[in-house]
């Protein structure tokens, strides 16, 4: 397999009883970062996170999405990344006040991540909650594995020269791991491999170069790689869902000289205008969506 960006590589490393993933982003990343103005700082810390959803999702089959959300009283005050059963991916960081030029430290006050699975098959939905005890993303996500699924876990994210990446190592749930296999040493082993991995490696070096680098000696099998894309999940039902949850007075009290309103999606900056008589049907049918005119 050639070098691939946009897309997630998952694999097994048999030997070790270990499972991982792979992913690179760039078009899909610069789509998402034409999408506003970030600072440096903020940018590779949504780059990181937009990896990382893209890796968290491949672990696990479902119809809907996956998504990894911090809030905080600090820098960020909002960071979240969405990564759909498709492929489609997402995000937005919102903060206030002065910006570090270095690294951003996550153990701001209050921090605390959520990982969120919506299931749209079975509307269902499920999330994970964890203090945030690192400074990095990688290590806190690290954290909530250990703390919710009680599984071990080793991240490794980047943010770079117009692109995003991460990787990520489990032991085969079920399976029994290493100890099943008779190789007590397997996990650490293949996390102080991973350790060795350097940024650009990571970034730009072709996934099966890569993987044969770091664990040539652990009986790789990579699956087909699947394609990843910049996709906003908005819609003229999603607006009138929302607008039905402020109320009619608020709405109303919202349109312009015009007796219209705008409304703008802060993930891909699509624009809805409604009307007084978008807004009657709105409110006339609480099942109806509004007829929202993307613009």
């Amino acid at each position: 397999m050639s070098q691939a960006d946009d897309a997630l590589h998952r694999f097994r490393l048999e030997r070790a009883g270990v499972r991982g993933g792979l992913v690179r982003l760039e078009s899909a990343w610069s789509e998402l970062l034409g999408q506003a103005d970030y600072p440096p700082s903020i940018a590779r810390l949504l780059g990181e996170t937009l990896a990382a959803s893209a890796l968290l999702s491949g672990l696990i089959k479902f119809e809907g999405s996956l998504s990894i959300q911090l809030r905080s009283g600090g820098v960020p005050r909002l960071l979240f990344a969405e990564c759909s059963d498709d492929g489609g991916l997402r995000g937005i960081v919102r903060w206030e006040g002065e910006v570090p030029a270095t690294a951003i430290d996550i153990r701001q006050p209050s921090a605390q991540l959520a990982i969120t699975i919506e299931n749209s098959r079975t509307a269902t939905r499920y999330q994970g909650l964890v203090a945030v005890e690192t400074s990095g993303l990688a290590g806190a996500l690290e954290g909530y594995f250990a703390q919710s699924e009680q599984l071990p876990t080793r991240i490794v994210l980047a943010q770079h020269g117009g692109r995003c990446a991460g990787m990520i190592l489990q032991p085969l749930a079920g399976e029994g791991g290493s100890t099943a296999l008779g190789d007590a040493d397997a996990w650490d082993r293949v996390g102080h491999l991973l350790a060795t991995l350097g940024t650009d490696e990571l970034l730009h070096l072709p996934v099966e170069t890569l993987l044969f680098r770091l664990f040539h000696e652990e009986q790789v099998r990579l699956e087909p790689g699947r394609p990843l894309r910049f996709a906003c999940s908005c819609s003229t039902e999603r607006v009138s869902a929302m607008l039905r949850a402020l109320g009619r007075v608020e709405c109303e009290a919202a349109l312009d000289a015009d007796g219209a309103m705008g409304i703008t999606c802060e993930f891909c900056n699509r624009q809805y205008r409604l009307d007084r008589v978008d807004l009657g049907l709105v409110f006339a049918d609480s099942v109806a969506p509004a007829p929202a005119r993307p613009q």
